[in-house]
């Protein structure tokens, strides 16, 4: 197996792969980090709480982390995907299953991760290329508490092996054919976790965050309906599951980056005080770019506003709640036929 990425879930999913007896290479971007990983056993940057087990070797040398590997688990963030995949191009076996841990949209491109993929490594990669999503915060992975997630791809092989490779009596595993979906999901429950940050942050209180959740779940459906995605794959791990996760948790970087911005701090110095990347940021001007003409998107829009345009998180949300009344399922996707 090997992980490119050393970040937070990347050392956890080399944990959690090498505690089953696999031969793990965990890529790190810098070579210090990589000999401070095989010295200490541990990544105390990102997880110092995980002791690695003999079976994970780190490496910043993508050759050798690459060289005979059945499994690629790609967890870099999402608006990097590509260049370190056109670093790897050159490295990777040829019938190597790849599995995207990022979620994003590449914001120069409005792409999907697997799109991405397709683009540096050729369409015949589809079949066994495909994602991991879910509500997977990795802190509380690496403390060995239960947990589940989704893998999705076009490729039925790719599925059943993905399946079993990361299944454990504490981590199930779901699987899901509709990859557009669990993308989008994976994707777009960021930008809804900044907005219900900045609620915290202004102090709103529980009822206003239901109402952004259940809200921005509706918004997630109508983006994955218009995109050619299942609108019913909201409601599993990868839409509300991960969404609940998501805008609840302190551990979650969007929801933290949203509420200092809520408390007052501007966009750069939220971000400073966020520990690694905020795939929010990025991914609300993509989607926000990759929605149809007249999609009704209004959380993912007041989100680009506050961050982009510079607009008061408060006065933003007095527009949001000035918004024209309307019946609920109005804006409620069409679900599609028996998947």
């Amino acid at each position: 197996m090997a992980v490119i990425g050393a970040g937070a879930w990347g050392t956890t999913l080399a944990w959690m792969l090498g505690m089953k007896g696999h031969e793990v290479s965990l890529w790190c971007r810098r070579e210090e980090l990589a000999r401070e990983i095989e010295a200490t056993r541990r990544n105390r940057a990102y997880r110092p709480e995980i002791e690695l087990p003999p079976a994970v070797e780190a490496t910043a040398c993508m050759d050798a982390a690459l060289q005979g590997a059945a499994f690629v688990i790609l967890a870099v963030p999402a608006q990097v995907l590509r260049p370190v995949l056109e670093e790897a191009a050159q490295h990777l076996p040829a019938e190597a299953f790849l599995i995207i841990a990022a979620k994003g949209i590449e914001r120069a491109t409005g792409k999907r991760m697997t799109q991405v993929a397709a683009d540096v490594l050729g369409s015949n990669v589809a079949t066994r290329c495909g994602v991991l999503s879910g509500p997977n915060l990795s802190a509380e992975i690496a403390t060995g508490r239960p947990a589940a997630t989704v893998v999705a791809g076009d490729g039925a092989e790719w599925r059943r092996t993905s399946q079993v490779l990361f299944a454990s009596p504490l981590f199930r595993v779901y699987t899901n054919c509709d990859t557009i979906g669990v993308e989008l999901c994976g994707a777009a429950k960021n930008v809804i976790a900044i907005a219900a940050g900045m609620s915290d942050g202004l102090g709103y209180g529980q009822n206003a965050k239901a109402m952004l959740v259940t809200r921005g779940l509706a918004e997630m459906a109508r983006l994955v309906a218009g995109c050619g995605g299942d609108p019913r794959t909201c409601w599993g791990l990868a839409g509300l599951g991960d969404l609940m996760v998501t805008c609840h948790s302190a551990l979650s970087r969007n929801w933290t980056f949203g509420y200092h911005l809520g408390q007052g701090m501007s966009v750069e110095d939220a971000e400073r005080a966020v520990s690694g990347v905020v795939e929010g940021v990025g991914t609300c001007a993509a989607l926000k770019d990759l929605a149809a003409p007249g999609a009704d998107l209004p959380l993912t829009q007041a989100v680009y506003a506050i961050i982009y345009d510079k607009q008061a998180p408060a006065e933003v949300a007095k527009s949001l709640m000035g918004r024209r009344w309307r019946d609920e399922a109005e804006t409620w996707p069409q679900l599609g036929g028996p998947r």
